[in-house]
């Protein structure tokens, strides 16, 4: 019996743990801006955002750089970094200014993520760029005190931590994605 692992399934593990942990958090974070469920708000997201987003999410990304997968190492230690400095910082007394800036610089991380993950379908890139219209809208939300722009946002964050959910899901399950593939299988030149 061979006890080696391979540094693909490793990084293909680690891969799905950082999309299962961003997927469950911006479900939750997303559902709580929609206001859809009675006395359940975003604030409520607080501890899996801070333990389940932050802590696993960043240590997923420096297992991805030891692996040498930088670009997925910045995603999710970005990420972390980001839900971890949310989760701590709810109810703290701030400014709708202060709260709408905090979510449009870390738009910009969302932004720098899509576009450095071009040609790597929906579930990388689609999760990145509904992350940034998700931290957009609440950013603008925030300036203008606006509970509609928020509510949407909070919708378009709890699509994209399904779709994140999803992709992580169809990894370990090897269900078929959106490319028509299942995930998990290797891919050809050929397609």
């Amino acid at each position: 019996m061979d006890n080696e692992v391979s540094a693909g399934s490793v990084t293909s593990s680690t891969q799905t743990l950082g999309h299962l942990a961003l997927g469950l958090t911006l479900l939750a974070f997303g559902v709580g801006n929609t206001g859809v469920i009675d006395n359940v708000n975003a604030a409520d997201a607080a501890g899996l955002a801070t333990w389940v987003g932050g802590v696993a999410l960043f240590i997923a990304g420096l297992l991805e750089f030891r692996a040498g997968n930088a670009g997925t190492g910045t995603a999710f230690s970005g990420l972390g970094a980001f839900w971890f400095t949310w989760g701590t910082g709810v109810g703290a007394e701030v400014t709708g200014e202060a709260a709408g800036l905090f979510l449009l610089l870390w738009a910009l991380l969302a932004l720098t993520l899509t576009v450095a993950s071009a040609g790597s379908g929906l579930f990388g890139q689609g999760v990145y760029g509904l992350l940034f219209v998700t931290l957009l809208l609440l950013g603008i939300a925030s300036f203008a005190e606006n509970d509609g722009l928020a509510k949407a946002g909070g919708w378009i964050g709890a699509v994209a931590g399904l779709a994140a959910w999803y992709g992580a899901t169809a990894a370990l399950a090897k269900w078929p994605t959106f490319s028509g593939r299942a995930a998990g299988r290797g891919v050809t030149a050929t397609g």
